[in-house]
């Protein structure tokens, strides 16, 4: 399905009944990420999730993505599909910066909020240089080279060895990934606002999923935000990087059942 922005487009999917939930893939990535937790998920939540400009199959806008533009997005989309009660939000890596710039923005919309593989904290200086030379990357070299760069830090060393054709998965879609997606994503990401002093604001419950193995945002990040968020809980997953939907489908989903549980 897909919804009009301008003179593009967003592709998104959406299934199930329930509490809404909208999951926001990080980058390069796409919305095919979530597919385990569709397939698993959908008896108990309104399951959302959409492509960012630019990923996936969604038209490759001219950037910088902001955090706030992607946070307008998803925003647009949940209008689109007429969802006008609170929702759950799930943003991993930088679908977790637009999901703090979402609750910055349009705090009324959660119900509550769930954090995967995300930090608070903007780029540090050495950061943002490595987006500039990413940005040249792949300006020179194409997509297929950031997922090569980036498939080897993007999971577990258990995953790695271990699941063959999930890696292929996960190579596959971000080498699908548009150049211009690319690089409006890392502008993006470069120049975001930090969200620190945000946490101790969040008013909503929140998850806090981190995978122990992640080679990319240490654990201290989320052990951070675990700790200036008051109604936050934090669940680590062993033998998950980066990506622990995907390394570990079952334990990341029974995290989600289990907060679904608990909102008040």
């Amino acid at each position: 399905m897909i919804i009009k922005i301008n003179n593009g487009y967003l592709h998104y999917d959406k299934k199930g009944q329930g509490i809404p939930i909208l999951f926001i893939h990080g980058y390069p990535l796409s919305r095919e990420i979530w597919v385990p937790q569709f397939d698993n998920l959908f008896d108990q939540a309104l399951l959302l999730s959409l492509d960012l400009r630019g990923h996936g199959d969604s038209f490759p806008f001219e950037g910088p993505y902001t955090m706030d533009l992607l946070a307008a997005d998803c925003k647009r989309l949940l209008e689109e599909i007429n969802i006008k009660q609170p929702i759950l939000v799930c943003g991993l890596s930088m679908g977790g910066y637009v999901t703090m710039a979402m609750y910055r923005r349009y705090p009324q919309l959660f119900r509550g909020m769930i954090l995967t593989s995300t930090r608070a904290g903007s780029d540090s200086p050495e950061g943002k240089a490595d987006r500039d030379v990413s940005i040249q990357t792949v300006l020179e070299h194409g997509s297929v080279h950031i997922a090569d760069s980036m498939i080897q830090k993007i999971v577990s060393p258990a995953t790695l060895s271990l699941k063959p054709e999930l890696i292929e998965m996960i190579h596959g879609i971000m080498a699908k990934t548009s150049v211009q997606g690319i690089v409006g994503a890392l502008q993006g990401m470069k120049d975001r606002l930090d969200s620190t002093e945000l946490l101790s604001q969040i008013r909503c419950p929140v998850l806090i999923v981190h995978g122990i193995d992640d080679q990319l945002i240490p654990i201290k990040e989320a052990e951070i935000m675990h700790q200036h968020i008051d109604n936050s809980h934090l669940v680590l997953i062993d033998e998950a990087g980066h990506l622990p939907n995907l390394e570990q489908p079952e334990r990341f989903n029974q995290a989600i059942r289990d907060f679904m549980l608990s909102l008040p």
